[in-house]
């Protein structure tokens, strides 16, 4: 698909068409253009928003006959596959053979995208489990916390469907705070991260004769930043989101380890940024998950990883182009002979 000229010709239907990725439109390019130049033959336009009456029963009606043209025995079959690991081949077969994607949007004037997720919708018999019990909720808070927004598979985890753990979540999300943290809510945090501590500790020392406030002393230093439960630390918040807590806690640890020291501004943030680049590029690291970021801690001074991780994202974002498309190796190539030198006459 030519990328530029799909563009042109499907801004007459979407005029929202470029701020559509790329994959999305060699998609419409295939199953869309082609069925909105006929409409534009009939005299009808490409419709967005709320489906009415009638397209639903159209959809119902696509589904219904190819059913019986493919020999599928439910819709949810057809529209579920992965639900049905077993037979997923054989499905996959009919739907090329009877030409799915083309007969699903018979009739309807929208992307076959929007009619795919509406016909999803229809026929999802857990789209219609009634209400999230307290236990489905904090399942669905773990299970985000593990996948971010892949709602497939969490909806394949709960057996909901894609759009209501999605909505129950946005549910959830919209009575966290995204403000500044108030004192009530550090103190919450502390008490859960001491709690935590204390526990771990008591578990380590069960065989010692040391009391849990020594304990707390003799804590290794990795342990508190490692492998920590954040979403049962976002639980005991209560107002925050477990992203916000991990960035607050990292935030707090940095502020004692470095004794306030603010290690990204002046001169001392430029030498950090330098030895950081220097040191990825003696590495000479291809795979991201080979970095060793406890290692390359000393570099910049004595910070949690997550400081140093969240350092090296701002200097590829902001420094890099394009860096979503190059490798590990070429981004730091890039640091070292373009920003390196700006960083160092800076200094």
């Amino acid at each position: 698909v030519d990328l530029e000229a799909a563009k042109q010709e499907l801004e007459e239907f979407i005029p929202h068409v470029r701020t559509i990725s790329d994959n999305s439109i060699r998609q419409m390019a295939k199953r869309d253009l082609m069925r909105f130049k006929e409409f534009k033959k009939e005299g009808i336009a490409v419709k967005f928003g709320r489906f009415s009456q009638k397209e639903n029963n159209q959809i119902r009606k696509n589904i219904e006959e190819f059913l019986v043209t493919a020999g599928i025995d439910s819709a949810e079959k057809l529209l579920f596959t992965s639900r049905y690991p077993e037979e997923k081949g054989t499905i996959h077969h009919l739907k090329l053979e009877h030409r799915f994607s083309e007969k699903l949007a018979e009739g309807i004037p929208r992307p076959w995208r929007l009619i795919y997720y509406r016909a999803r919708k229809m026929f999802d018999p857990h789209n219609y489990k009634g209400r999230y019990t307290e236990e489905e909720k904090e399942k669905l808070k773990k299970y985000h916390a593990l996948h971010g927004n892949d709602w497939k598979k969490i909806s394949e985890m709960m057996s909901r469907s894609n759009l209501s753990v999605a909505k129950k979540f946005s549910e959830i999300k919209s009575d966290i705070n995204y403000g500044p943290w108030s004192k009530e809510e550090i103190q919450k945090l502390m008490d859960a991260m001491k709690e935590l501590f204390r526990r771990r500790m008591k578990k380590d020392d069960a065989h010692s004769h040391s009391s849990p406030e020594k304990s707390d002393l003799l804590i290794d230093r990795r342990k508190l930043y490692q492998n920590l439960p954040w979403t049962e630390i976002e639980a005991k918040v209560g107002t925050r989101y477990w992203r916000q807590c991990k960035q607050k806690w990292n935030s707090i640890l940095t502020n004692k380890m470095t004794k306030g020291q603010k290690l990204g501004m002046g001169t001392k943030g430029l030498r950090a940024k330098i030895n950081l680049i220097k040191r990825l590029y003696e590495m000479e690291v291809e795979d991201p998950n080979e970095l060793n970021w406890e290692e390359l801690s000393d570099t910049v001074g004595d910070v949690p990883k997550a400081y140093l991780q969240s350092a090296f994202y701002k200097l590829k974002v902001t420094s890099v182009p394009s860096w979503q498309k190059k490798t590990l190796s070429e981004i730091i190539d890039y640091l070292f002979e373009k920003k390196l030198p700006q960083l160092e006459e800076k200094l």
